[in-house]
């Protein structure tokens, strides 16, 4: 037997008591870990939260798998490439607003570990708050596996379709859509030909939805929309190594079989994923432009109420509809600091520069907005309804300044004239 699945790929909802099994009557009825599983399986418990956080937010799945996860040999310390954690000091933070052209693809072989490169960081893994951005591009599928002990990742493909397979089950992924894989779980991920995108590592809560608040109860990402793998396995010879990310290092052990072996499962702990053209997208039919916040997919929540450790911000094809009004992001300063990134299109702030596969990074009070040509075409351009179509790009928001990694200021993809950017404004003139 080399891999089975239940049916059905996906079960709908967000958060939800999930149950499903690829094997029927693997799954028990009414008894979390009888004396002697179905099968002969292992019952195992895998926990996203402490045991006694509220009901609403805790995070546990029973798995029933055909061997136990603790069936392993010592882990050995690896190279950690160029993957980075918080918190990374090798460059001084400045306040230099930045960005990046698209990182090319590898020459030699390249799976998705070997392709991560991290960009920048803030925070803490070890404390548990502050998030890293990380870029992968990679050519080759993995023959290991992958499980991050230090944070959740949420994964962005910008370019090339991948298969993650997981303990919990098999998610097919495409630009415009993105995946969650919570902390501690193992995959693997398989290409068919070259891929590239953007990994947000949230050391912080797990992501939620937002609040809608005054919206009321529709709006923005739906819950429905959300889709969890029903149970797959496979079950091999041999032994699989699994690289784990701990404490901001890789560590590799060897396992038997494969760890993707889990027959059964039921609980609210596993990986989802969401397509973006879902986004139900808020916006002014009046006057002015709404603050990002209107545009959040998900939230990992801080301390402080309304300040978020990290959000996950979508700017997808929408109607602008706002009468007398500058219709494109205003000059701003926030206390919150951004990464932006571009899946394909053209962002309505920048007319040049800011390219698929690319970022820009403007940190905690740093001015950025539109540059000079987005400006002076939105000064007088006719205000009739118009439909950015596209486009579809995404920020990483965080409470927490971003720390650039010593690779992300080295790289030829920096750019050195982003400031020219905003060259060239005329001077107001005003009478005394």
């Amino acid at each position: 037997m080399e891999a089975v699945g239940a049916p059905n790929r996906y079960m709908s909802g967000f958060g939800n008591e999930f149950s499903t099994e690829a094997i029927v009557g693997a799954l028990p009825v009414g008894r979390n870990s009888p004396q002697q599983p179905a099968f002969g399986l292992y019952a195992e418990q895998v926990s996203g939260s402490a045991f006694t956080v509220p009901r609403d937010h805790n995070l546990r799945s029973w798995q029933y798998r055909l061997r136990p996860s603790a069936e392993h040999g010592s882990y050995r310390q690896i190279a950690n490439g160029m993957i980075r954690t918080a918190p990374c000091h090798e460059v001084s933070t400045s306040p230099n607003r930045l960005r990046w052209n698209p990182m090319s693809s590898p020459a030699a072989p390249t799976d998705f570990v070997d392709g991560l490169m991290t960009i920048s960081t803030n925070g803490s893994a070890r404390s548990q708050h502050g998030i890293a951005v990380h870029l992968y591009a990679a050519n080759i599928s993995m023959r290991r596996c992958f499980c991050n002990a230090d944070g959740d990742l949420l994964i962005v493909p910008q370019d090339g379709a991948l298969c993650l397979k997981t303990e919990f089950g098999v998610i097919d992924l495409v630009p415009g859509e993105i995946t969650v894989v919570p902390r501690g779980v193992k995959f693997r991920v398989e290409c068919a030909a070259p891929i590239r995108g953007y990994v947000c590592e949230n050391y912080g809560q797990p992501f939620r939805l937002p609040d809608l608040g005054p919206i009321g109860a529709n709006g923005l990402a739906n819950t429905r929309d959300f889709l969890t793998p029903t149970a797959w396995f496979e079950d091999i010879a041999g032994e699989t190594e699994v690289v784990t990310k701990f404490g901001g290092n890789l560590w590799s052990y060897k396992t038997p079989g494969s760890p993707l072996n889990v027959v059964a499962w039921h609980g609210t702990y596993a990986p989802y994923k969401y397509d973006l053209a879902n986004f139900n997208a808020i916006n002014s039919v009046s006057f002015d432009h709404c603050d990002p916040s209107i545009f959040t997919v998900l939230t990992s929540p801080s301390e402080f109420a309304g300040t978020a450790n990290v959000d996950f911000v979508v700017f997808p094809p929408r109607w602008i509809v706002a009468e007398n009004t500058f219709r494109p992001p205003w000059f701003h300063r926030n206390v919150m600091s951004e990464y932006m990134g571009l899946i394909h299109g053209k962002y309505d702030a920048k007319a040049d520069g800011f390219l698929p596969g690319g970022g820009s990074l403007h940190n905690c009070l740093s001015a950025h907005g539109p540059d000079l040509a987005t400006f002076q075409r939105a000064s007088i351009e006719q205000l009739r309804p118009v439909y950015q179509g596209n486009t579809l790009a995404f920020m990483f928001e965080s409470r927490y300044v971003f720390e650039p990694t010593a690779f992300a200021m080295s790289t030829p993809a920096l750019q050195a004239d982003y400031d020219d950017a905003w060259n060239g404004f005329d001077s107001a003139k005003v009478s005394p």
